[in-house]
């Protein structure tokens, strides 16, 4: 094993804030001001946080959709010495984001990855659930069709409380499928709209939980679904 604390770090993982803009430490504003290229997941919504931090960099696309195609790319770049700033969104990339092909990319070639503590939406999700946080799983989105019903069963017998990104249309079937699974009468958790002004945790049973997100006309924001481990 190599000691890597003398090699310079070409690539930061900088979390960005998850709705609330004071969310964003002072070190991720050094870090984003130091390097030469931010890569975003999406430029345009990177664009406006860096512009409200009063930041001009240049940024390159780098999202599930090009990241195969964009890593070798960015890798050569990063071996000629140039700095990055990967981040995305919302939180903390590589956490059900894009960043974990080019981080192992990176160490594979011996280049330093840096990774700055910051926002990402499970945590707060975890902890307002009640469930404690001693021992929990994060298992990010269930696959959305090919695989998800036997993830779900999977996880029948989880002792773990169970942590769930999902998506507004999506929710009120997880629900259903949960309750299905893990029997009506589990307790659960929906975070929605962390950190933002119209944040809102729901503590229910997982059959009300999926009632009362089943009676709502719309639904809106990026979700955590918490969902307390099997007890019998």
């Amino acid at each position: 094993m190599s000691d890597s604390s003398e090699t310079p770090t070409v690539l930061y993982l900088v979390p960005t804030p998850i709705g609330n803009l004071e969310d964003i430490t002072l070190r991720a504003i050094r870090i984003l001001g130091e390097v030469d290229v931010v890569l975003a997941e999406d430029t345009r919504t990177s664009g406006r946080l860096m512009q409200h931090l009063g930041l001009k960099k240049p940024m390159l696309s780098y999202h599930l959709h090009n990241e195969h195609q964009t890593v070798q790319r960015v890798l050569d770049r990063l071996e000629k010495g140039e700095k990055m700033a990967l981040v995305s969104d919302a939180g903390t990339p590589g956490i059900s984001d894009p960043g974990f092909l080019l981080v192992r990319e990176c160490l594979a070639k011996g280049l330093k990855v840096e990774c700055l503590p910051g926002a990402t939406a499970f945590v707060p999700a975890l902890l307002k659930s009640g469930f404690g946080a001693e021992r929990f799983t994060f298992e990010g989105f269930l696959p959305v069709k090919k695989g998800r019903q036997t993830r779900i069963r999977e996880l029948q017998q989880e002792t773990r409380t169970m942590i769930f990104y999902e998506s507004p249309h999506r929710i009120v079937k997880t629900l259903e499928q949960l309750a299905e699974a893990f029997g009506p009468e589990r307790l659960a958790s929906v975070s929605r709209e962390l950190t933002k002004l119209f944040e809102e945790t729901v503590n229910g049973t997982l059959a009300e939980l999926a009632a009362d997100f089943a009676g709502r006309q719309a639904i809106k924001g990026e979700i955590v679904v918490v969902v307390q481990g099997n007890r019998e």
